[in-house]
């Protein structure tokens, strides 16, 4: 057979099958893969709600799409071009979703009609014409895995069809003409206590290449070449890994020791998980008992001296709220990090959203301003859980960090900095001192002193109810109760003073200016580029400080007739710029638990200039 491999830019393509499939492995391999080949990459893995949904049902299926390019990339693609489907209901729930003329490979044992009525087909869609304008292969994945394996002594056939996702994994390999050794390596490492499950994996990885290099079911063969990337040692990461290892930083640069306390919740789980690995730098992890609990541990932690965080979700942080409180007026430094998901409720706990952030501003009792700051890549996860604390320890009281799911999820190339080039962060105690005043503000910062209990002389009282200015005593007084508040208002404000100037993406005044925040970036960034070329006036900016914001803000907004704002809620954001500036404010908003496309955010910055 004369083979054809037609050179691409990039390559969108989405891995899908029961929850019990591997479907994340799989996707997991595909993409560290292509990182290691040099391709830039961006992921967006996608889990069933319903824990131990029934097997074959639409309600437990697994998705991971993965965007692999020879250029630059932010997100993980619009519209996959090739779709695998291991079973009726991977392929009904993603169809929709694949471009015309896109490929669908389908394990074609796995159509039969008992799993055809768990997805709800009334009819084979590979028999009714249905799927005529996509290209299909069927293959017999199930089938020719099971005669590869057979031989292999000490698996059931329950345990060789738990390879069939890396016979999968193999063909995908050969189509798009990537390298099995990585995968081997891996294999090798993760089963190494299980020498028979090593065997079965990596030959039915191989099966699966072999397949696709013996037959001629494929007869073209596709290659995106490794990106120009800045010279540096790479890794990938995802967002939640990126904020642990940016808070074990942060307490590294501080010489602190770093706790985490938490309550598990996806999407923010994993985040305890990587710490409780990183104990050697000086982290302590505690999983506690409720939400309420783990704020309360974190509160200890920060009154004796640590660095101190907790993390949660939207429904954890309705929990939290009073000890947020408490934190706030104890004025020491801690981070909150709400991984946001959709809601309200339960809602939808394997879904991204952005719906948090009037909580984060006003969801607690009182006047409780509390600094909020938002990464917008999975990589600035790393550097906003850094600065996070810079504003903790600046301010001296909590900080709110807003990550989302679609970021704590997805993953993308990451440089990994210099060490030597991440700038200390002082942390200053007070010296034992007569007449020592907890609640004496610096007169640049406005922050009280971080005093660690067990310091001679510099005893002090704390609490939640209201304070006299200074001492901190217990005080009534309604002078003394509108100072305070005055005070931490003031404190939270002068965080002005180190926040940089917002910058923006194209000319610095038009007709369009598109402001995101949070997960948006990639979308937003890639669709204003992309109008730019067509010669669009059109620019953007991304916030990443949302209180306060930047001093220039509203000199940068006055310099455009209509501002845009998509956000994944219903324009919570666009409240926010409205108490502080005069502008022709649109709202675009979306809570369908997705990301932005890039074909949304153009679209309609095409209707509106």
């Amino acid at each position: 057979m004369t083979e054809t491999i037609k050179e691409l830019e990039s390559i969108t393509i989405r891995f899908a099958g029961d929850s019990g499939d591997g479907i994340q492995v799989v996707g997991s391999q595909f993409t560290n893969t292509s990182a290691i080949f040099g391709n830039d990459i961006s992921t967006f893995p996608n889990f069933p709600a319903e824990i131990r949904a029934p097997a074959g049902s639409l309600a437990g299926v697994s998705g991971f799409q993965i965007n692999f390019s020879s250029r630059d990339i932010h997100t993980p693609g619009d519209q996959p071009q090739v779709l695998i489907a291991m079973n009726p209901a991977a392929l009904k729930s993603n169809i929709k979703d694949l471009e015309v003329g896109g490929i669908v490979i389908v394990n074609i044992d796995n159509f039969k009609a008992q799993n055809l009525k768990k997805a709800q087909y009334e009819n084979n869609p590979l028999e009714d014409g249905s799927l005529q304008k996509y290209q299909v292969f069927e293959v017999p994945i199930t089938t020719l895995n099971r005669e590869a394996l057979k031989e292999i002594e000490g698996l059931t056939t329950k345990n060789i069809d738990r390879c069939q996702n890396f016979f999968a994994l193999g063909l995908t390999f050969w189509i798009y003409d990537r390298p099995l050794e990585h995968t081997n390596t891996w294999i090798e490492n993760k089963f190494a206590k299980k020498p028979e499950v090593v065997a079965a994996n990596k030959k039915a990885l191989e099966m699966g290449y072999y397949f696709g290099e013996n037959t001629e079911t494929f007869q073209i063969r596709y290659r995106v070449k490794p990106s120009e990337q800045t010279p540096g040692i790479y890794r990938k990461i995802t967002g939640n890994e990126a904020l642990a290892m940016g808070l074990v930083t942060a307490a590294q640069v501080a010489d602190k020791p770093l706790f985490y306390g938490s309550y598990p919740i996806t999407p923010a789980s994993d985040i305890l998980h990587y710490l409780a690995a990183m104990r050697n730098f000086d982290v302590r992890t505690f999983q506690a008992e409720d939400e309420i609990a783990a704020i309360g541990s974190a509160i200890g932690a920060a009154f004796g001296g640590a660095f101190a965080v907790t993390g949660t979700s939207g429904p954890g942080v309705c929990l939290k709220g009073e000890a947020m409180g408490l934190a706030l007026a104890l004025e020491i430094p801690l981070i909150i990090i709400d991984v946001q998901r959709g809601g309200p409720s339960t809602g939808l706990p394997t879904k991204t959203e952005q719906s948090d952030l009037l909580m984060a501003m006003y969801g607690r009792n009182g006047e409780s301003p509390i600094p909020i700051i938002a990464p917008s890549t999975p990589s600035d996860c790393f550097d906003t859980a850094i600065e996070a604390f810079r504003w903790a320890v600046y301010s001296n009281g909590p900080v709110i960090l807003l990550s989302d799911g679609y970021l704590a999820n997805s993953s993308e190339p990451w440089k990994i900095p210099d060490p030597d080039s991440i700038a200390k962060i002082e942390v200053v105690h007070p010296e034992p001192q007569e007449n020592f005043l907890p609640y004496q503000r610096d007169p640049v910062t406005f922050a009280r002193p971080w005093a660690i209990p067990g310091t001679a002389k510099l005893e002090h009282r704390l609490g939640g109810l209201a304070k006299q200015p200074g001492t901190g005593n217990v005080s009534y007084d309604p002078n003394d109760h509108q100072q305070m508040v005055n005070d931490r208002a003031e404190k939270v404000q002068r965080l002005q003073q180190i926040i940089p100037d917002i910058e923006v993406f194209g000319p610095s005044s038009g007709k369009l200016l598109v402001i995101g925040w949070g997960g948006t970036y990639g979308a937003i960034h890639s669709a204003v580029a992309q109008a730019q070329q067509q010669g669009k006036n059109v620019s953007s900016i991304h916030l990443r400080h949302l209180n306060p914001f930047p001093k220039n803000l509203g000199d940068v907004i006055g310099n455009f007739e209509q501002i845009l704002i998509p956000e994944l809620n219903m324009g919570q954001l666009i409240i926010l710029l409205r108490l502080h500036f005069k502008a022709n404010f649109i709202s675009y908003p979306k809570v369908q638990g997705q990301p932005f496309k890039i074909e949304e955010i153009f679209d309609r910055i095409v209707e509106m200039i």
